[in-house]
């Protein structure tokens, strides 16, 4: 059972959920991803 990735409009109350967050750019769009706790995965969108 998978997350679904929450789209944001900006990502900086996204970073700061987790301590374990981390942003990194995949094909020219911006992600949070962290790897302990899935449920924060985000991505910017719009």
């Amino acid at each position: 059972m998978g997350y679904v990735v929450k789209v944001m409009g900006s990502l900086k109350s996204a970073k700061s959920r987790d301590r374990d967050c981390k942003i990194v750019r995949r094909k020219g769009r911006v992600y949070v991803i962290n790897k302990k706790k899935p449920r924060f995965k985000a991505r910017q969108g719009y």
